[in-house]
């Protein structure tokens, strides 16, 4: 029925003035799906909410805190005040963000890297087009395709004489027809909006199946060297022409095989599910597969939302700030402020903008680590971007693993190692994408309001001149924007939020805070199913007491070949206080108390 729904359903896009009731208009559909009573979640996210069933759920528009800002007025993508072009993103990307490989004193890669977990299970744009949209003369019939030039001087041109990048426009709710007349593009979420691990499960009844054992509650493996790994997918794009020893992994998420670090938690949260099913099954071998498998997630997903709030997010926005804004609690108990008028919805200005500040944090170069700790190795990022069979190689899984929570990620600033901005996704070719530059171009894309608005909207006070910008920004960044854009409200949300100096202890400025807060609070408070919920759909009091104790350092102990050792917090680097101890040492999630009393 659900996907009968999907299929049909038209989309209204929303429009959201103000971030304080989060009031939207209705969805454009014939009608709501039938909602029937669950504890357990849907794939696609419908029936969440269960006034506003689709509230969330997967194929609907991103929302927006400020009005959108295209050059039309309705889809096409901005002009300077002077009604000109804006600066290329291409030339902004290599003026303002060189490569300078400043590590961070206290926390390891992992966080970044599950940064991109967060980002990919509420997230995906949706396009359609050729991706190779891009001809030298920089000129294209497809009207999804508007690529970034590539300045005449820049190190791609002169040495390879590329002239542009391919970007392919995001699809919005005018091209399925939704909205009629001027109103505003507003852009497609391929996937549901909530931190539901759908990375895992897949986004929809039919893409979930596939993924299926049926059989004890398990997710599909195939077994190589004595080790579990994700399904060969001949079907994704990024695994055409490969045979099947070059592994190209089947998951809930397309994006799987897109970069090493990424792939390698993607395999420890499906070895994590069957880890849970297979203790779930022995305790309760009454159970069918359906009731091992549902609470197998439940428990995976709450472990997920445990580590990104309780864990890892405190790193990016500070503790006392998330417990001001109610995003945690300090509490052994319930929560329980589920508010069905709020909407969990991805602000655009989260996943095109703010969020994506932190591709600062990706380190060109990915340590394999030992067990003394000791790296005797190191991986090119680039040169195993969508080939992740070096995670099967002899032990490159576990050295990995511990690469993760050992290695330095970059600081939170400026700085962006070439291997994103100059061999992204290069293949074969000397040079790949920019994504710094993508981001840029992303952002004109979807339209967002001014960063001089959004500065305004999030507190500060509006800029008249650049010079206004100097207690946010550094003297040598406002002089660097006053030669790139002729007016200050010209510059881009991403480009001028990315170059605050950091509200401390956050790593970000004052208007990412603001944004990245809004969103982490309506995507908690926003979800029926959230983990610290009690009632129908939530744990007991003990069992969510033993949700609490799950930890990254546990996760990669657990799922991991061979890895004995770990340090407690692993997001964070090992220290006198911080030590490597026996993974029997960490604490774990006593499974016995799901254990049905009355079989």
């Amino acid at each position: 029925m659900i996907k009968l729904f999907h299929i049909f359903m038209l989309v209204l896009h929303f429009m959201h003035h103000s971030s304080s009731d989060d009031s939207v208009k209705s969805d454009c559909v014939v009608s709501p799906p039938p909602c029937t009573k669950s504890k357990y979640r849907s794939y696609d996210g419908t029936c969440n909410n269960l006034k506003k069933p689709l509230l969330g759920s997967s194929n609907t528009p991103y929302r927006r805190l400020l009005p959108a800002n295209y050059g039309d007025g309705i889809s096409s993508p901005p002009l300077s005040k002077s009604g000109q072009p804006l600066p290329l993103a291409r030339y902004i990307s290599t003026t303002v963000y060189p490569d300078i490989p400043l590590k961070d004193p206290i926390w390891t890669l992992n966080t970044m890297q599950w940064g991109q977990i967060i980002t990919h299970d509420l997230a995906l744009l949706k396009t359609t087009g050729s991706d190779t949209c891009c001809a030298n003369d920089n000129s294209t019939k497809d009207e999804k395709c508007w690529p970034i030039t590539i300045p005449p001087l820049d190190i791609m041109s002169l040495v390879s004489n590329t002239k542009c990048m391919s970007f392919l426009r995001t699809d919005t709710d005018r091209d399925g027809k939704c909205v009629e007349g001027n109103q505003p593009a507003e852009q497609i979420n391929s996937v549901n909006h909530f931190l539901d691990l759908s990375i895992v499960y897949g986004i929809s009844d039919e893409s979930h199946k596939q993924l299926r054992e049926n059989k004890g509650g398990r997710l599909i493996v195939e077994q190589r060297n004595d080790q579990d790994w994700p399904p060969h997918d001949p079907t994704n794009p990024t695994c055409l022409g490969k045979e099947k020893k070059e592994a190209c992994y089947l998951a809930g998420d397309t994006r799987v095989n897109q970069n090493t670090q990424l792939t390698l938690l993607q395999v420890i949260l499906l070895r994590e599910h069957n880890r849970i099913a297979d203790v779930l099954f022995k305790l309760n071998p009454h159970w069918d597969d359906e009731t091992i498998f549902q609470e197998a997630r439940k428990i995976l997903i709450a472990q997920h939302q445990h580590i990104s709030y309780y864990e890892m997010l405190h790193i990016f926005l500070g503790k006392k700030e998330l417990v001001k804004e109610k995003i945690i609690y300090e509490t052994e108990g319930f929560v329980n402020d589920y508010d069905e008028n709020v909407d969990p919805a991805v602000l655009n200005e989260h996943s095109h903008a703010a969020f994506r500040y932190f591709h600062s944090l990706i380190a060109g170069h990915l340590k394999l680590v030992l067990e003394s700790r000791l790296s005797f190795s190191k991986v090119r990022l680039s040169s195993w971007l969508n080939r992740p069979s070096i995670l099967e190689e002899e032990n490159n899984f576990d050295d990995l693993s511990r690469g993760l929570a050992t290695q330095s990620e970059y600081l939170a600033d400026a700085f962006h190692t070439s291997e994103i901005t100059q061999f992204l996704f290069r293949g074969n070719n000397t040079f790949g994408k920019d994504l710094k530059a993508t981001d840029i171009q992303r952002n004109r894309d979807h339209g967002l309001a001014r960063y001089n608005d959004y500065r305004e909207y999030c507190g500060l006070k509006r800029a008249k001149t650049f010079w206004d910008l100097l207690g946010s920004m550094s003297p040598l960044v406002v002089f660097k924007l006053s030669k790139i854009y002729k007016n200050v409200d010209d510059i881009d949300l991403s480009v001028g939020g990315s170059l605050e100096n950091h509200a401390k202890p956050a790593m970000v400025g004052t208007t990412f805070l603001c944004i990245i807060k809004k969103q982490f609070y309506r995507t908690r408070v926003g979800d029926r199913f959230w983990f610290e919920n009690g009632g129908e759909t939530g744990f007991t009091l003990d069992q969510l007491k033993e949700i609490r104790k799950s930890s990254i350092s546990r996760l990669l102990c657990d799922n991991s070949h061979n890895v004995k050792l770990m340090q407690p917090r692993g997001f964070e680097k090992i220290s006198l206080i911080n030590l490597p101890t026996s993974c029997n040492n960490l604490p774990a999630v006593n499974l016995t108390l799901w254990k049905d009393p009355v079989p």
